[in-house]
């Protein structure tokens, strides 16, 4: 008999040859391991738009900023929002000093005093001086005419600018020195004498000169530009504000609409005047005519306010309070269309740029849920994509993982928000590039290492990779991020109560180990790693004896929800991604025969097969299935699959006899690799099995005869079980199944003239009778001719890889077939059949 040279599919030979053609690399997909696939887990949509889930847990639940709060005219501040003048200004290193009493030997300690009562210095009282104008004292009011001369005196140097009349008014006088003065620079009693008998008029005029500059009233260089300033002030935006405020005033129907349209007239003209941000001096009195409108309490409004606001750059509270408008407005699904139909998003995107995350968090949290809730809708999705919200989001993610470690709670807030708005946009087919160009996914990976404990960051992460590696590009991105196999093993550690995040997990790694050799070895490489895979799934796997009533009954535990009982559904979904990512492990040649030789995995998947049934868990029966079937492949002396090879027989006959075709095939597949030993063949025929075998072949699927014919190749091999075999009408089923599919699938075709050579004894023509032989000839006949086999194939790169397949898999065994019943050979004659 021909002996297999290598592990492939026990019953397909191969063709040892250093050049391999693409049929042979093609055909690696029916010849080798098969990688498991399985749907990705279902997140339901959270209906409710609030910032934390009501079943989330979160260490600091008491103090995490709320969902809900009311905001009025009242809580903004626009005396605050005065425009900055570029500049941090140190605090003055100061201390004032606290005045002593009136000394008799140091008079100009003495307190100031008003002027003296007349009647008070008519009757001679002591101390009155009234001739006598104290140095520094601007009490007293000097004459215009003593003004006009300190004022020639003061501007003769050049550039000094001109007093204004209007400004020297003696209403201006008595209006300014009403209040309360700023202190002037400090001076010693000396230095007070020699000043005092130069002229203490001009020193009351500089302070009147210093005080109005501060005010605005003094001419400088900025005069031109301030005039300017005002024209445009008076002329566009004063207008602009009282016509706000009238329409506010009125209650007639449109008036929303009416101040919506002021509020985009008064943006535009800023803009065009290049007033926005904080360039606009007098931004205080625009801000505090928009707060008033937000008690109008119009969402439609309130919006047009938002955006002018965040235009005009306000900080601290305000910016705060205006992420909070926002945020309100945006819980309710009524009022995604104002966010289409409103530029907003560009400012809040801004917003998220250009603020720290220290010093204005809890804006940028309540900005970042505003995206998180209008994401959900699929036109705005759309916009965010368009308008560079993963880059925004990728520097964000940066700036988050830079804070310290006081800030690591509002950048955690801040964070599940990004990642569940990161959710929303990993849907959109679009984004994927995305995700891979501005390499987010690396970036989550830095963020899920300093966030390992918060299990709903964690979730959120895990469910953007599920959805991600999904996708080959994406997927490769992951595979490239070497770090993510120890974290994610050490996630599964943490979290093992977890079961959505340990689902997620276990579906990642199941779709990186399917791609490529290269992360299947890596993920068993890392520390702990079969250890910790197998201990869920005995973990798993104990939930699943309990008894169902008691797991679907028990009440949840309010105090801690991560020990809430587990569901049948739940287990299953467990176990299928975790077997999964064993049976994707396992295809590695160098991994594939350690797991085969792994007790306690091996035993696993055994109970797992003995405790439950197709009916109820289909998916999870037909993977471990096709997981024995890939480590049946290594069938070394070590192997556990070997030493338990009948016990896989009998439990393999649960599947046999089920209703399901997907579970039928993989235990085809098993017995197929399990049938090169002689106890198995006995088993199979003892337990009627090769019956089953052979109904198969009435199968349309290509992949369900072809298992067939693989396990017939095997059981032929016996010569008492040929006849038993083509008393139950293999071998006109086979000439069938050649006739049918062989023109479109050489490798079956091939397939079933082995199973043929060995159900005849070697191609003999005693086991078929004159119409068979007859129709058998006729097909090999048809099918040994190139010309005749491939006319169907019209395309060029297809003809050609047909003609590879035809040559490599169908024509050598198809001519030794043809050989055998042409010569007419006696039964008798010794020839060799095909085992393999």
């Amino acid at each position: 008999m021909e002996k297999k040279n290598e592990v492939c599919c026990s019953f397909i030979p191969r063709r040892n040859s250093l050049r391999k053609t693409c049929a042979e690399i093609v055909s690696e997909a029916r010849q080798s391991l098969r990688v498991q696939t399985t749907q990705r887990p279902f997140t339901p949509r959270d209906q409710h738009r609030q910032l934390f889930r009501r079943n989330s847990v979160q260490a600091d639940h008491d103090t995490r900023p709320p969902s809900t709060f009311s905001l009025h005219a009242q809580n903004f501040d626009a005396s605050e929002s005065r425009p900055g003048s570029g500049t941090r200004l140190s605090p003055l290193d100061h201390t004032p000093q606290i005045p002593v009493p009136c000394n008799a030997d140091d008079p100009f300690k003495a307190f100031p005093k008003p002027p003296a009562d007349p009647l008070e210095v008519r009757m001679g009282l002591a101390g009155a001086r009234p001739r006598l104008l104290k140095v520094g004292s601007l009490t007293a009011l000097l004459p215009l005419e003593a003004d006009r001369d300190v004022k020639e005196r003061l501007n003769q140097g050049p550039g000094q600018a001109q007093l204004s009349a209007k400004h020297l008014s003696s209403a201006d006088h008595v209006a300014f020195h009403s209040g309360p003065l700023k202190p002037g620079p400090c001076r010693t009693a000396s230095e007070s004498r020699i000043m005092q008998p130069v002229d203490s008029e001009v020193r009351a005029t500089e302070c009147r000169e210093e005080q109005r500059t501060e005010l605005g009233y003094g001419r400088n260089a900025t005069s031109t530009e301030e005039d300017s300033d005002s024209v445009v002030w008076n002329n566009a935006i004063v207008p602009l504000l009282q016509e706000l405020e009238n329409v506010a005033a009125g209650s007639s129907e449109g008036s929303v609409d009416r101040l919506c349209d002021l509020c985009d007239r008064l943006h535009s003209t800023l803009a065009d005047m290049d007033m926005l941000g904080r360039r606009c001096k007098r931004r205080s009195g625009i801000l505090r005519t928009l707060f008033q409108l937000i008690d109008l309490n119009s969402a439609q409004l309130n919006l047009h306010i938002a955006k002018l606001c965040l235009a005009l750059c306000v900080s601290g509270k305000n910016l705060l309070n205006i992420c909070k408008l926002i945020f309100q407005i945006s819980r309710s699904e009524n009022n995604d269309i104002l966010f289409k139909n409103n530029s907003l998003i560009d400012s809040l995107l801004g917003v998220l740029s250009k603020e720290d995350a220290c010093m204005s968090g809890e804006a940028l949290l309540y900005c970042v849920g505003t995206l998180k809730f209008i994401s959900g809708n699929s036109t705005i999705l759309r916009l965010l994509l368009d308008k560079n919200c993963i880059g925004v989001a990728h520097e964000l993610i940066q700036k988050l993982c830079a804070v310290e470690d006081s800030n690591r709670t509002t950048a955690g807030h801040i964070l599940l928000q990004l990642t569940a708005t990161l959710r929303n946009l990993a849907d959109h087919p679009d984004s994927r590039p995305l995700f891979v160009s501005f390499s987010i996914l690396p970036a989550l990976c830095l963020a899920l290492r300093q966030h390992c404990r918060d299990r709903n960051i964690c979730t959120n992460i895990s469910r953007i990779y599920s959805k991600l590696s999904s996708y080959s590009e994406c997927c490769l991105a992951l595979a490239e991020t070497h770090e993510c196999y120890p974290l994610f093993l050490e996630l599964l550690s943490k979290h093992h109560k977890k079961q959505d995040l340990v689902i997620r997990l276990l579906f990642t790694l199941g779709n990186l180990t399917s791609k490529s050799d290269a992360p299947r070895q890596e993920l068993y490489q890392c520390e702990g790693c079969m250890e910790m895979l197998l201990q869920i799934y005995n973990t798993y796997q104990r939930k699943d004896m309990l008894p169902h009533t008691t797991m679907q009954k028990s009440p949840p535990s309010s105090s801690n929800p991560s020990t809430a009982p587990i569901n049948v559904k739940e287990v299953d979904d467990v176990l299928v991604k975790l077997v999964r990512v064993l049976a994707n492990m396992c295809i590695h040649p160098a991994v594939g025969p350690l797991l085969a030789a792994n007790v306690t995995c091996v035993q696993l998947l055994l109970e797992t097969l003995e405790l439950r049934s197709v009916q109820e868990s289909e998916e999870l029966m037909v993977n471990v299935a096709a997981t024995i079937n890939n480590l049946s492949f290594y069938l070394e002396e070590n192997s556990e699959i070997r030493h338990n090879r009948l016990t896989i027989a009998k439990l393999m006959l649960k599947l046999v006899l089920s209703s399901s075709m997907e579970a039928m095939l993989e235990a085809a597949r098993v017995y197929g690799n399990l049938s090169q030993y002689k106890d198995v063949r006995d088993f199979i025929m003892e337990n009627k099995v090769h019956q089953f075998v052979v109904t198969l072949l009435d199968s349309k699927s290509s992949e369900m005869c072809f298992s067939a014919c693989g396990v017939l190749t095997n059981l032929a091999v016996d010569p008492p079980n040929r006849i038993c075999l083509t008393l139950e009408g293999a071998t006109a089923k086979l000439v069938d199944c050649l006739r049918d599919f062989g023109p479109g699938d050489w490798q079956l075709a091939g397939q079933a003239c082995q199973a043929v050579w060995n159900l005849t004894g070697g191609g003999s023509v005693k086991l078929l009778d004159a119409q068979e032989k007859e129709t058998l000839l006729e097909i090999l006949i048809a099918y040994l001719d190139e010309e005749e086999a491939l006319k169907w194939t019209e395309n060029k790169e297809t003809r050609s890889f047909h003609r590879a397949c035809w040559e490599l898999h169908f024509l050598p065994f198809a001519q030794k077939l043809f050989q055998g019943f042409s010569s007419l050979q006696s039964p008798e004659l010794d020839i060799n059949a095909l085992q393999l």
